[in-house]
């Protein structure tokens, strides 16, 4: 049996909440999990990571394999590394809506 530690999604439509699992590889995305390890919520600021390392640990020693999102986050706990923002760009609306207001002055 493959088990993975993944991300389980929850939330409302276009509000992203997921939660760490141990599940069997073949069960679906946000189906039947072994156990909850954690919490992720990209939507606050900054974003909320709520993993525990000890559980980690011991599904890790028995062959579980995290997820490469999964991995990202618990190298971002273990090491305590702030969450780099990406920086937005405007849209060519809202470019277009600066660009007019700068001319305008």
């Amino acid at each position: 049996m493959a088990v993975k530690i993944r991300l389980a999604r929850h939330g409302a439509k276009k509000r992203p909440y997921y939660r760490v699992v141990v599940a069997d590889g073949r069960m679906p995305r946000d189906g039947r999990y072994i156990e909850q390890i954690g919490r992720y919520n990209p939507l606050t600021n900054p974003k909320t990571i709520d993993i525990d390392l000890e559980k980690v640990d011991e599904w890790l020693a028995k062959g579980a394999q995290p997820t490469n999102a999964v991995a990202h986050l618990i190298d971002v706990v273990r090491n305590g590394q702030p969450v780099v923002e990406k920086k937005t760009k405007p849209s060519k609306k809202a470019q277009a809506k600066a660009a007019a207001a700068n001319s305008a002055e």
